[in-house]
């Protein structure tokens, strides 16, 4: 196997892993009397504190190393004679060359920093759905096992597809109309709704659809805005947006009991496995392993979640929910198999 391609693939499973374990934390900051106000507050914070500087010093280094913005000067022409009419004329032509060219060059830097600006706040707005999907998918944490929420936040694969529909005003292909439905079929399972639906606390269930359909508008934010500007400061802009939001949502909890301990207890390991590895991580290994199979390893966050429910929280999962579990995986494998094929014979 390609070297590049197996890092890619360590890569994309890493991330997704850190996204799996995320639900446990919380639940496991929760047993200790935190609130979501101070597990969403803690991770956020954190999370965009580390991730600015790490944009911060990323960017000294690119210009102690020397950007290369500077242009060598190409040679001009061995057989011009000061004096000669052709290189005066060639001097001319040259100083009016350069004059445009500046005009166009400051008219282009002009339209480029718009155009920059304008992604930024684009970014920024888009990013208070991401913040969002972190306050509904922990409240739903707080009300249904997690193993349940991890499905109900996957809901977010098929809502993409309807949302995708709508914006091209296109009918999805078969392939993708056929995952739909083995995702809700497999949801039916991995949740055991038809066996103890009435078991499970309504707030949690209508708390985790929220969650999937902001993680949607996440999901379409990442993928669509700025494909330009680099990933790391993509992240930061986003992550202001979700910072913002979550602090004017529990900014009343702030000034009223707020236990400003989690931010050494659980803070940074929310950020860690929230905020700061996954995008590091996705954004190393997605180049590497392609769009298609990325989106394949990306489903592994499903197991882990659930599994990493079962052995640190001693939460119960049945074979049928297994096997709904697996139903999901293989939609999400069906969704992205052309586009892995196509990959492999492009390459």
């Amino acid at each position: 196997m390609n070297k590049d391609l197996l890092k890619g693939i360590l890569f994309v499973s890493a991330g997704a892993a850190s996204y799996g374990v995320l639900a446990t934390i919380v639940r496991l900051a929760y047993n200790e009397g935190y609130t979501t106000a101070e597990a969403t507050v803690s991770q956020y914070t954190t999370g965009l504190l580390v991730m600015g500087f790490s944009v911060l010093f990323s960017a000294k280094a690119r210009r102690a190393g020397g950007s290369g913005d500077g242009v060598a000067a190409r040679p001009g022409p061995a057989s011009a004679r000061p004096g000669d009419a052709a290189t005066e004329a060639g001097k001319s032509d040259a100083a009016g060359n350069r004059s445009y060219a500046d005009s166009k060059s400051a008219t282009t830097s002009k339209s480029t920093a718009a155009g920059n600006r304008s992604a930024v706040f684009r970014l920024i707005a888009g990013g208070t759905a991401y913040g969002l999907t972190g306050v509904c998918y922990y409240l739903s944490v707080r009300y249904i096992p997690v193993s349940i929420c991890v499905i109900l936040l996957m809901q977010a694969i098929w809502m993409g597809i309807v949302l995708d529909a709508l914006l091209e005003r296109k009918f999805p292909a078969l392939n993708k109309c056929v995952a739909v439905i083995v995702i809700l079929a497999g949801t039916l399972l991995a949740t055991n709704a038809i066996g103890n639906f009435h078991e499970l606390d309504l707030r949690g269930i209508i708390w985790g659809i929220g969650a999937a359909l902001t993680y949607t508008v996440s999901l379409f934010v990442a993928n669509r805005m700025a494909l330009q500007m680099h990933p790391r400061q993509k992240s930061f802009w986003i992550l202001i947006g979700g910072t913002t939001i979550i602090l004017l949502i529990w900014s009343a909890q702030l000034f009223s009991g707020f236990q400003f301990s989690i931010f050494g207890k659980w803070g940074l390991l929310l950020a860690l496995f929230g905020t700061i590895l996954p995008p590091l991580l996705l954004n190393t290994g997605m180049p590497k392993t392609g769009i298609g199979l990325g989106s394949i390893l990306i489903s592994i966050e499903i197991p882990v979640s659930v599994g990493s429910a079962y052995l640190l929280l001693n939460e119960q999962v049945l074979a049928i929910q297994w096997a709904g579990i697996v139903l999901i995986i293989a939609a999400i494998i069906l969704l992205n198999l052309s586009t892995f094929k196509k990959e492999i014979g492009s390459g």
